[in-house]
């Protein structure tokens, strides 16, 4: 135990060193993910007052890890051999900036991030968000050909446990990695239901999973349909055809559809906003230094049909950026409740050693120049779900009235 302690302090110490002394460098990294959004490249400015680091105690760190390190091995009562001091350290440093958004990614955790912005995995087939004050994570969609549908699991229903882990206040990332592993195996899921007094458990055989980001179909009176579940890097080409193929059947009016979709890729927003808006802002991002970078359509094409946005409590980020450059160039209609709230971007840097950090570096704006972080979105057209259909896993169309509203805005756009 000793011999992991001195190893993992001594990494972990390096590891502060470097993050702490990289002024006036440029990182360049191939991915990124925001839970929304994300860039390609950060850069580390200097030169002015607000970017300097204070100095650390390293002498008194290193004597405090030592008396901890002493505490554990006389004190604790659990065998701590199979313990990562090394990760754990890479974890509290970056956990120390109390940003809910920024945090590290050991080798395993990271690899699953990585096959959830693919849109590819193997788990429990559910999105799930979490509540950024609270912590609190919760099951927004099952999708219907996925085990957790299958055993019972509900939107709304609150995520509790993962093998016996509570998993409230835990990184996001990370829970989501825990829900995931081979084919076949299986996983034990406890959830917090609206009306039960106990906890209800699954258990849970895991699946691979082709995320269905795109679902669309053509409604009456040729009005089209899609439903966004995230922007994954697979969701681009699945809209373009979805768009095209409506087109081609003679679609007079489209709903797209961004409910419960938690974000994803802002490379994957911007082409979809590409294909319906000609070339002009899209949005535009804002870091640390006031250093803007403006993201735009580029090529012709785009929506010629009367259009409406769904949206509500859970459209976040990603969802927030389609909605609101569509609101201000008054090219749809937005319907249902405010949005989530999350205008801030976060960029994914992976690190040598197959870990990884996530930290949040920029505001991102509408094109009007709205930043909606902690206030949302508000909807051009306000309407609730109604209750008795919230908890239903696949609500019918005829059953939706927020869909149905926005198929009656629709309908008198046309006219």
């Amino acid at each position: 135990m000793k011999k992991n302690f001195w190893t993992g302090m001594i990494i972990g110490l390096c590891s502060a060193i470097i993050l702490f002394l990289v002024g006036g460098s440029v990182w360049s990294f191939a991915l990124s993910k925001a839970e929304g959004s994300g860039k390609t490249t950060v850069n580390n400015t200097s030169g002015n007052k607000s970017t300097e680091k204070k100095e650390i105690p390293y002498d008194k760190i290193v004597s405090k890890l030592t008396y901890l390190q002493k505490l554990v091995g006389d004190y604790y009562l659990r065998d701590v051999n199979d313990v990562s001091f090394e990760d754990g350290i890479y974890k509290g440093f970056i956990a120390s900036l109390q940003d809910p958004y920024s945090v590290y990614y050991t080798k395993d955790e990271y690899k699953s991030l990585m096959e959830s912005s693919s849109g590819v995995y193997c788990g429990i087939g559910a999105t799930v968000s979490q509540d950024a004050k609270t912590g609190v994570i919760t099951i927004v969609k099952p999708f219907s050909t996925g085990p957790a549908y299958k055993v019972g699991i509900l939107p709304g229903d609150h995520l509790y446990k993962v093998n016996d882990d509570a998993v409230t206040g835990m990184d996001l990332s990370q829970v989501v990695s825990k829900m995931k592993g081979e084919p076949g195996s299986k996983v034990k899921i406890s959830v917090v239901r609206a009306g039960k007094t106990e906890p209800i458990q699954y258990t849970i055989t895991r699946q691979n999973i082709e995320i269905p980001t795109i679902e669309y179909k053509m409604l009456d009176n040729k009005i089209g349909y899609i439903s966004i579940a995230e922007f994954d890097e697979v969701t681009v080409n699945q809209f373009i055809a979805a768009v095209d193929q409506l087109e081609k059947d003679g679609m007079k009016g489209l709903v797209v559809d961004v409910r419960n979709n938690p974000g994803g890729l802002l490379n994957s927003v911007v082409k979809i906003l590409d294909r319906l808006l000609p070339p002009e802002l899209l949005v535009y991002t804002e870091d640390k230094a006031g250093e803007r970078e403006d993201k735009k359509a580029i090529d012709n094409k785009k929506i010629t049909v009367p259009m409406a946005v769904l949206i509500n409590g859970q459209s976040a980020s990603a969802s927030e950026i389609f909605a609101g450059a569509l609101q201000d160039y008054k090219t749809a209609t937005l319907v249902g409740t405010t949005s989530f709230g999350k205008g801030i971007v976060q960029q994914v840097i992976p690190l040598s050693d197959g870990t990884a950090v996530k930290l949040t570096i920029e505001k991102y704006f509408t094109p009007n120049g709205r930043n909606i972080h902690g206030t949302g979105i508000k909807p051009d057209i306000e309407v609730k779900l109604n209750e008795d259909v919230q908890k239903t896993a696949v609500i019918p169309f005829d059953k939706d009235n927020q869909l149905q509203e926005a198929i009656k805005n629709v309908q008198q756009q046309i006219k």
